[in-house]
């Protein structure tokens, strides 16, 4: 069975998202360094994790990266 973990920086912010077996993860730690955190893909009341999303470790979830919105002139 595959899961989805998220690689997290000093920050908390998604660096990396695998899809690898739990127990794979943790028999390869020279291949999976840092902290990883499980995300859900099509799970209810979860947000699959991307590149840039913050990992907001209250909820056990994640946030995806607010873009500014730029108007023309």
């Amino acid at each position: 069975m595959s899961q989805y973990f998220a690689k997290l920086d000093e920050n908390n912010v998604v660096v990396h998202v695998a899809v690898v077996t739990k127990e794979f993860l943790d028999a390869n730690p020279d291949r999976y360094q840092g902290r990883w955190v499980e995300t859900f893909f099509d799970t209810e009341g979860k947000t699959y994790a991307g590149i840039g999303f913050v990992y907001d470790e209250a909820a056990q979830d994640f946030v995806a990266p607010v873009v500014p919105v730029v108007e023309e002139k």
